[in-house]
């Protein structure tokens, strides 16, 4: 099968330099995600498009049309039967095979799109190939506006593409086209999404967390990071980082007016942001705010803690309704890690301000002691995204079998939509848990059996088996046909 991948418009458009630039990082991108599903398949570059190549079968096919329309970069993905071009009234012979049975008793329309010097315009195309489907098939009649069904066919030069289908790309830049940027990520609904928005511009995303006290959040917050970093990151080198903040808390509560705990939260987190933001050489840092979403965000509020940044702050969310934030969580997959995540709410103001004024926040900071906050960046955990599961295992060894243990209770905990696409084959028990969910499950499950948590990539399977073990009430393992190994 045969696949063209269109760029999205914007890259057209940059001068001839970027414009390289750009589909270099797309080519690099689409063949690292597309060789993990098939290592055979071929990749190859053009000016105006990237051409994709698989000897697989329609199950593997789609799998890979799946994995495409979540690059960043690309407008459309075009499945394609490509032939020399032949002379114009020849045409029709290449385009009846792949839409005949289409058109029985449908109204259609022709499409062409052309370039290259030819001797007929795209409307001789359209004109003739309607002329000759609408003789020579049981298509209902032409209807070139809304019909039932589009012929589309594109010519380059001297080559003909009959496009069978069209897939919507994601749009966007391609990962790592744009300068880097650290996420602050809490795993709401905000955060994510104003994460998914900055990788979707291009730009390489590192996460940043403020553990204020709860490892099971912890774990959530890596559950979404892995999340968005295997469906939009691209394979591309990022960092999970987690900063301890409890103490930070505790002086907080200790230290400081209970009005003013807010803004003075989100100043700390910054300059710590910051700090790490100069270690990495990175020049912005990226929140899920919205304006007057809660206390903490009125314009005044923003003003005052971005007073404590020397980066740009991005926030991608800022004129977002909290409707529209949520439909989109639940459109990229993270709505429902948000529904399911467990938080500590360790500063929740009795009557937060919303008019902060500098001078009131700097006379409380000064009781503040700073020590404390130089403590919680050494502190920091910085561990490559793809490593989470191996730093986890350095609390709890895990044990991975690339085969099931006789009586043992396989728990699939994929996400719903992968597990859909490709369902487990095995014998034996199997629950279907998505990771999500699985903690508030884990209680409820029988102590007496053994539990191999499957993830297809083995990744978050040995995170949660971690987790699972270090509670110490179950006794879990991974089932990894082809098992990651350290």
């Amino acid at each position: 099968m045969k696949y063209i991948v269109k760029f999205f418009p914007e890259i057209t458009i940059k001068s001839k330099p970027v414009r390289k630039r750009f589909v270099a990082h797309l080519h690099e991108n689409l063949k690292a995600v597309l060789t993990e599903i098939d290592p055979a398949v071929q990749v190859k570059r053009g000016w105006d498009r990237l051409e994709v190549l698989t000897a697989g079968d329609s199950e593997l096919c789609a799998r890979l049309v799946e994995a495409m329309q979540r690059v960043s970069g690309i407008n459309a993905i075009l499945e394609v039967v490509e032939y020399p071009l032949p002379e114009l009234d020849a045409i029709a012979d290449a385009v009846l095979p792949v839409y005949a049975s289409r058109l029985e008793g449908k109204t259609f329309a022709v499409r062409c799109k052309r370039n290259g010097h030819h001797d007929f315009t795209s409307m001789d195309v359209e004109r003739g190939v309607g002329g000759a489907l609408l003789a020579r098939s049981g298509a209902a009649g032409v209807k070139l506006k809304n019909p039932d069904v589009e012929v589309a066919l594109e010519i380059s030069k001297k080559t003909l593409f009959v496009v069978g289908e069209r897939y919507k790309g994601l749009g966007g830049y391609p990962v790592g086209s744009v300068e880097p940027v650290i996420s602050l990520i809490s795993g709401g609904f905000d955060s994510p999404v104003a994460s998914y928005l900055t990788m979707r511009r291009g730009m390489r995303t590192h996460f940043l967390f403020f553990n204020l006290g709860g490892r099971d959040h912890e774990l959530g917050v890596k559950e979404v990071a892995l999340y968005l970093w295997h469906k939009y990151g691209c394979k591309q080198r990022v960092l999970f980082i987690s900063v301890p903040f409890e103490e930070v808390v505790a002086e907080l509560l200790t230290r400081v007016e209970d009005s003013q705990m807010g803004v003075i939260l989100k100043r700390m987190m910054l300059r710590v942001g910051n700090r790490i933001a100069e270690e990495l050489e990175v020049d912005a840092l990226v929140t899920g705010e919205a304006v007057a979403q809660v206390s903490s965000q009125t314009l005044r509020n923003l003003s005052v803690i971005d007073e404590v940044s020397e980066r740009l702050v991005l926030r991608p969310l800022i004129a977002s309704d909290k409707e529209d934030i949520v439909a989109m969580a639940n459109n990229i997959g993270t709505g429902e890690f948000a529904a399911n995540m467990p938080e500590y709410c360790g500063i929740i103001s009795v009557n937060p301000t919303t008019r902060a004024r500098l001078e009131r926040v700097q006379a409380e900071e000064a009781r503040f002691d700073m020590a404390i906050l130089d403590r919680a960046v050494a502190n920091s955990r910085k561990v490559r995204i793809d490593r989470l599961a191996e730093e986890d295992l350095e609390r709890s060894e895990v044990e991975v079998l690339t085969v099931p243990l006789a009586e043992s209770v396989i728990i699939d905990i994929r996400h719903p939509e992968e597990e859909e696409n490709a369902p487990l084959q095995v014998r034996g028990e199997v629950l279907r848990i998505p990771f999500y969910k699985l903690h508030s499950v884990a209680a409820d499950l029988p102590a007496n059996k053994t539990y191999m948590l499957y993830c297809g990539k083995g990744v978050m399977s040995r995170l949660h088996a971690s987790h699972l073990l270090a509670e110490g009430r179950l006794q879990v393992k991974v089932y990894a046909p082809t098992a990651l190994r350290k």
